[in-house]
């Protein structure tokens, strides 16, 4: 049996892993049918390309307050949180039930604002719990893991949303969402995580809303990794904006978009079961390097208008995409003491994926002004240079900055 394969069984085999990965799973297809539908819904009610966009903009709008909403899962158990945002989610997706006129959107957007406030929470809650019920050793692997099955419901979840969508209208996507929810919530209730009542944390709301990025900047493991991950994702929204401009230049249609997002996803899920070892092996750092450098040269090698190329290129980006962010997590959750872990794994999240909206928005521009190979080609050795600092030598973090994995376990 190789490395790989009972690294992965030991992280299946562990109970509470089992039931969040489950969790991820049956609570990541309901949020990638929303996800699709909500557009669709809101487009077919007015007509209107632009407020079919806004409910992406309502469901990320949230990562910014990050650091802000983070510190909710350091003030209190996670596991309780857990159970209470899903909760909340199952009971307001019911609202949408009412929604059928153009005037009743503005409850589908304050829906999605929620939604994506609740889910930063979620995602600091869980990632501080999974941190402690996880053995230190095998986190590389659980969140490889966490990686391939939240891609893998990319994959599937868009295509069942839009088909309950097309048979049964917006309301019944939003009611399996919930029921997804209600379902994650048993499986959340039945982990077996002791949680002592976190410590009054000193100070006002600013100072304890600003530790985590005080963690981060301060520490010299977390620090390059995290801006090398707000770095990649400002470049992945810049390559992605000239997604159909590579479509137009192999002569096909938007739909073709459909393909090379499969084989992209195809490659995270590939490399999700891969990370773990990959991690023991080469360490964070260098294997957020190697995954940054796949995916700058493919990017930049999308600038040839070739149908194998093209293919080849997003498999690539999405091997190596995931790559830096598997490992600024993993990193996060082994070098920040539990106290701290909540708000500072919400900080790392927006400091690594708002640039990605920037980016976006630029390449947007860009595109409309520039030939798509010439951006391509700067893109590419331009995103390169991003992971030269991580194959430098790491300075020692000093001995209040880290922890061990003992003290990982608040159990």
């Amino acid at each position: 049996m190789t490395t790989t394969t009972w690294a992965l069984l030991r992280v299946l085999r562990d109970r509470d892993a089992r039931l969040y990965l489950t969790g991820v799973v049956i609570s990541g297809f309901g949020t990638s049918a929303l996800w699709l539908a909500s557009g669709v819904w809101v487009k077919d009610l007015t007509g209107s390309d632009g407020l079919a966009a806004l409910c992406m903009l309502a469901m990320w709008a949230p990562t910014l307050a990050g650091p802000l909403l983070g510190t909710l899962a350091d003030r209190t158990r996670r596991k309780p949180l857990l159970i209470g945002a899903n909760l909340l989610l199952a009971a307001l997706l019911l609202t949408l039930l009412t929604v059928d006129s153009p005037d009743r959107l503005w409850l589908l957007f304050a829906v999605l604002f929620v939604y994506g406030a609740a889910g930063v929470v979620h995602d600091a809650a869980e990632s501080a719990l999974v941190a402690g019920a996880v053995p230190a050793p095998l986190l590389g692997d659980f969140n490889g893991l966490r990686m391939t099955a939240t891609e893998g419901m990319k994959l599937l979840a868009p295509l069942a949303g839009a088909g309950v969508y097309a048979a049964y209208g917006g309301a019944s996507v939003a009611l399996l969402d919930a029921g997804t929810f209600v379902v994650a919530t048993g499986l959340y209730a039945c982990l077996r995580v002791r949680e002592s009542k976190p410590e009054r944390p000193a100070g006002d709301w600013r100072t304890q809303t600003a530790e985590g990025a005080r963690h981060l900047w301060s520490h010299p493991r977390l620090r390059p990794l995290v801006l090398a991950g707000g770095t990649t994702m400002l470049f992945a929204g810049l390559s992605g904006a000239m997604t159909y401009a590579v479509i137009d230049g192999l002569g096909h249609t938007p739909a073709y978009a459909g393909v090379l997002y499969a084989v992209q996803g195809a490659g995270s899920v590939a490399i999700g079961l891969l990370s773990g070892p990959a991690l023991r092996r080469l360490g964070e750092r260098r294997f957020a390097a190697y995954g940054i450098a796949v995916t700058a040269a493919a990017a930049g090698l999308r600038a040839i208008p070739s149908d194998p190329v093209a293919l080849v290129c997003s498999t690539a980006i999405g091997a190596g995409l995931p790559c830096v962010l598997i490992a600024a997590l993993t990193a996060v959750q082994r070098e920040t003491p539990d106290a701290l872990l909540g708000r500072t794994a919400a900080t790392a999240n927006t400091l690594v994926f708002t640039p990605n909206v920037f980016g976006l928005a630029a390449g947007a521009a860009l595109v409309e002004l520039l030939d798509v190979r010439l951006l391509l080609a700067v893109i590419g050795p331009a995103w390169l240079v991003t992971a030269l600092p991580l194959l430098q030598s790491p300075a020692r973090p000093s001995r209040t900055a880290a922890r061990s994995p003992s003290d990982a376990n608040p159990a």
